[in-house]
């Protein structure tokens, strides 16, 4: 999981007055600067001091100049490439014995010097924007993990993903064996409407092989922008001869939902996978169309949502409660980045029962929605305790289209709780500190709770017991199942994904004859045949299964999974399940992937569906509350 996720307040956009000021002062006044003529320098000194002033003007804690100017220096210097440079006494020195670095201008006067010297006497070319970038992601270092720079190249990707669309084929894709392999065409976009399909291989692009691309170089050759065309050689299963299709680009919606459907005849479900620019208009226009199926009462699965835009998610949140129920507030030591957000309206969703589903991967705007639903005795918060990130950043573009993200507040749910988890030991730690928690979810809140201080202890609408201090800890807890070491193996060497493009390339035709306009049948009745089975337990045996009476627990030993023929019958479920749903996904969609994977294997979806009177003994002890 990419733990370095957007939240962004987008009415903060422009730097403060006193930013501009100092900027002017650096680069039109040209006091304490040595000139420099090439504008590649000239963009990398600016770049620099940019960065440190947004962080100074607005980080949410008090920030030292000399910290950052000493571990910008620090950076600068450790990946230098002359190994023989002298830097002992030179602007380079990095032991600041006697330096004290007190304002913007100085910081900058400093490390110019540094720049310059490394510039001019390096006897090894160096890439100053690398050093610079250097630099630059050492000055973060200190700073909250949130808190980061981000190259030009990957600042494009992101505002692609959080923008709700991109410019391209519209095709999701695999590499599998070195060849891009279709896993489907984005409905209605160019690709689609070209009739390409799941399971055709893309080998040469615009005549050129792209057999052994990586995915980046799928990703660079084949989106661009709208009205450009591609050229693209097919291989389809059961065709011998190469199919050429010249695709137009066009405008390609990324959706941020990945599923809503009826769970039965009462219970929609919805999942969505993050909070960007669209996610609201999706989740409107899918509360709409489940309504219109007779839906009494709502899941909302926010498993793995990392978050996003903070405005999206008060915007779902608001439509939970009516008008004026504070949703969340954000705390900061300036007073432009401090807020309290309320309902602006009255939710039309505000009476259906709701069951929210988080885990270790749900952060920021899931925290946001889950933490007002459980402050408020909304609805039952259901899975495991939260990532716990409760800050709040903001981006800033800098001179070569790269950018920087700052963390400008901490945001607080209605009781007051900061859901934040600590970061004082260090980037990675925090990042997989999800993966130190017991194995046991139960195991891992009971601890955390005893570790909770009364500070952190906070008190819902009714009276329930929340905690802040690390993530969301939910109103019903669920256990992981156990291991299921086959699932292992099967994802660890790809099998499952091969097996599915293989019988597509097989049975791919008859099956869509059979199955294509009867996707709940599917659901409902489609067991893999015997054959089928048999074949997916061939290639678990050629990728390292053992399988022998003699062993009593299943175990991994010299890469090799040992299981009795008991359990590997017992643990088969869960993978021919998941290979299921893949085949869904491959036939109709990614949409259709989640329908079948909570039909065969989910089990706190399955939990969840039993948990309604949960639900509704919470509206009556708000009910009973409104009485007194």
């Amino acid at each position: 999981m990419n733990v370095l996720q957007i939240m962004s307040l987008k009415r903060f956009v422009t730097p403060p007055l006193i930013s501009i000021l100092v900027l002017s002062f650096l680069y039109v006044s040209g006091l304490d600067r040595v000139t420099v003529n090439n504008n590649h320098h000239e963009t990398n000194l600016k770049k620099y001091s940019e960065v440190q002033n947004q962080i100074i003007e607005n980080h949410v804690d008090d920030v030292s100049i000399q910290e950052l100017f000493k571990n910008s220096m620090y950076g600068f210097v450790s990946n230098i490439s002359d190994s023989l440079l002298e830097i002992e006494g030179t602007p380079l020195d990095t032991t600041f014995s006697d330096i004290e670095v007190s304002s913007l201008r100085e910081s900058f006067t400093r490390f110019e010097r540094a720049y310059l010297y490394l510039k001019n006497n390096s006897a090894v070319e160096e890439d100053m924007t690398t050093r610079v970038e250097d630099a630059i992601n050492a000055m973060f270092r200190p700073l909250d993990p949130h808190s980061v720079y981000i190259k030009p190249e990957t600042s494009e990707r992101i505002q692609d993903e959080f923008s709700g669309r991109f410019e391209g084929v519209g095709i999701q894709f695999q590499v599998l064996d070195d060849t891009i392999t279709v896993i489907s065409a984005i409905s209605n976009g160019p690709s689609d409407q070209l009739g390409i399909r799941s399971g055709d291989r893309i080998v040469e692009i615009d005549g050129e092989s792209s057999v052994g691309f990586s995915e980046q170089d799928v990703v660079n050759s084949l989106r661009g922008p709208k009205g450009t065309e591609v050229e693209v050689g097919i291989l389809r299963p059961g065709t011998h001869q190469m199919l050429d299709f010249v695709i137009t680009r066009d405008e390609i919606p990324l959706y941020t939902l990945d599923s809503s459907y009826m769970l039965d005849d009462k219970t929609g479900y919805i999942r969505v996978n993050r909070f960007a620019a669209t996610t609201h208009e999706e989740f409107t226009e899918a509360m709409s169309d489940l309504r219109q199926q007779d839906m009494e009462r709502l899941i909302l699965d926010l498993r793995g949502n990392p978050g996003g835009y903070l405005e999206q998610a008060v915007r779902m949140t608001n439509d939970f409660f009516p008008r004026g129920t504070k949703l969340v507030a954000t705390e900061s030591r300036h007073a432009r980045f401090t807020s309290e957000y309320r309902a602006r309206y009255n939710g039309p969703y505000r009476d259906i029962p709701l069951i929210v589903l988080v885990n270790e991967g749900s952060a920021s705007g899931s925290e946001i929605v889950s933490g007002a639903i459980q402050d408020h005795d909304r609805g039952l918060v259901v899975g495991r305790r939260t990532f716990g990130k409760g800050l709040v950043q903001q981006q800033y573009e800098l001179p070569d289209n790269s950018n920087i993200r700052i963390t400008i507040s901490r945001y607080l749910t209605p009781s007051g709780r900061e859901i934040q988890k600590p970061f004082r030991d260090g980037r990675e730690q925090y990042a997989y500190e999800i993966y130190t928690r017991e194995e046991s979810a139960s195991g891992d809140i009971a601890k955390f709770i005893r570790n909770v201080p009364d500070s952190l202890k906070y008190e819902t609408t009714a009276g329930r017991k929340v905690y802040g201090g690390g993530g969301v800890v939910p109103d019903h807890i669920v256990d992981l199942e156990t291991t299921n070491e086959l699932f292992v193996l099967m994802r660890r060497n790809n099998i499952g994904s091969s097996f599915v493009r293989e019988f597509i390339d097989r049975k791919g035709e008859a099956f869509r004859e059979e199955w294509s306009d009867r996707f709940n049948d599917f659901r409902t009745d489609y067991t893999w045949s015997d054959d089928s089975r048999n074949d997916f337990v061939n290639r678990l045996n050629d990728n390292g299964l053992v399988v022998s009476d003699t062993v009593s627990t299943a175990h991994f030993e010299d890469n090799k999974l040992y299981l009795s023929e008991s359990q590997l019958e017992e643990q088969l479920t869960i993978p021919l399940g998941y290979m299921k749903a893949d085949l869904a996904r491959q036939v109709w969609g990614n949409e259709y992937f989640y329908p079948v994977i909570n039909d065969e294997v989910d089990f706190m979806v399955k939990t969840a569906l039993k948990l309604w009177p949960e639900v509704q003994d919470l509206r009556a002890m708000l009910e009973g509350l409104e009485m007194r």
